[in-house]
């Protein structure tokens, strides 16, 4: 009987060799699951052991359980976790060494099982372990006294390290692939954040200096025109063309920053809103009512008509900017705020029962602030002292966009 297993063992390496290779490729490649791997290896490998063997009636026993020691662990080398993974692996390569020196009953489900655990071990990152799975078949292969285990043990070790070379390959490839993903996300990452970071520079400077300087040139056209003596028609013309068109700039030019400024504000994380509008008047009101401690009155008069946006915005801010001014010079003194609609234009007042204008002299910045505002949409501001005391803010605002063009 044991000349049989020694001729069937020399007589099976050929075979074994060819058969490990594409059964090896087979499993990597098609199969689903784990479980099912295992499982059909194993069946393999019983079949072979039964037919090798001669019989089921003297070495049943043997083979039923080299057969599943050398398979099923294969399932957790395929589909458990690190430490299941390393544990089995180390069984199945147990097994098969001891299937292959004391019994020479090493099946082809066997070796595929031992070349799938040295080529997910390398591949997984651990090629020390998928070397170490060579050592024992090198170690029989020199010392070995039956020429068919040496052959087989020859055979394994140089399928085994072919699979532990092309896992690690694999996993050196990927990582670099990996690596190299993620420098290039990094690098666009920079660039894009750069970029973002330039056009919000871009858009500051421009509105810090171009709008500035805009505004000024509508503002000054439209005080030449008003205050220039004699000044004839085609004259007064050309004033209202020059304040018309720099208005029509800056408006082009606040869309343009806007544009500029909406990737930096996402970069960075910043929650924008839209524009205040005299949709939160009562708000600013209330606020300034709780900020001062004196009573402060809205008046709404006329038929409410929807205005530009621009228009809103800048009544909203003269109304914010008045009632700054009026805690500042007048504190304590009573608020009167009166938005007084007509067909072609929003009169805004806000009056206070103050002591009046201060000593004459060079505007303040809010007040310029104001009348800038107010030019920018073709507007015009008035202040100064109020009928029966206190000081006035009147502001007259066009109604309808096309007043703007």
């Amino acid at each position: 009987m044991g000349e049989e297993r020694r001729g069937a063992a020399a007589s099976a390496p050929p075979g074994l060799a060819g058969a490990a290779g594409t059964g090896a490729r087979a499993v990597l490649s098609g199969v689903r699951t784990p479980l099912g791997a295992a499982v059909g290896l194993a069946l393999l490998s019983v079949g072979e052991g039964l037919v090798r063997s001669g019989g089921p009636r003297s070495s049943l026993a043997v083979v039923l359980v080299l057969a599943l020691a050398t398979t099923l662990p294969l399932a957790f080398v395929l589909g458990g976790g690190r430490g299941g993974r390393v544990g089995a692996a180390v069984a199945v390569s147990a097994a098969c060494v001891l299937a292959l020196v004391p019994f020479q009953a090493l099946t082809v489900g066997a070796a595929v099982a031992q070349l799938i655990c040295v080529y997910r071990s390398a591949r997984a990152g651990w090629p020390l372990l998928g070397g170490l799975f060579v050592v024992p078949y090198v170690l029989v292969a020199l010392f070995a006294h039956q020429d068919g285990a040496r052959v087989v043990a020859v055979l394994l070790a140089t399928l085994a390290s072919a699979a532990a070379a092309t896992g690690i390959t694999r996993h050196v490839r990927s990582t670099v692939l990996a690596h190299s993903a993620t420098e290039r996300a990094f690098a666009d990452s920079l660039l894009e954040h750069a970029a973002r970071g330039e056009r919000a520079r871009i858009a500051r400077e421009l509105h810090d200096v171009v709008a500035h300087h805009i505004s000024m040139i509508a503002v000054q056209a439209e005080n030449a025109r008003l205050t220039t003596p004699g000044l004839p028609p085609e004259g007064a013309s050309r004033f209202l063309a020059i304040g018309d068109t720099a208005r029509t700039a800056l408006t082009e030019m606040r869309r343009l920053l806007g544009v500029l400024r909406e990737d930096a504000d996402e970069d960075a994380g910043v929650r924008r809103r839209p524009q205040p509008g005299l949709g939160q008047l009562m708000e600013l009101l209330d606020a300034s009512r709780e900020a001062a401690g004196s009573a402060t009155r809205l008046i709404v008069s006329g038929p409410v008509t929807a205005l530009d946006p621009g228009v809103e915005v800048t009544a909203y801010r003269i109304v914010q900017e008045a009632l700054t001014n009026a805690r500042r010079h007048a504190p304590g003194a009573a608020v009167d705020v009166e938005l007084r609609y007509g067909p072609d234009e929003l009169v805004v007042r806000v009056r206070d029962n103050g002591p009046g204008p201060v000593a004459p002299g060079a505007p303040g910045h809010g007040l310029l602030g104001m009348r800038e505002r107010a030019a920018t949409v073709g507007g015009t501001l008035r202040t100064g002292a109020a009928h029966g005391g206190g000081f006035l803010v009147e502001a007259r605002l066009p109604v309808r966009a096309e007043v703007l063009a």
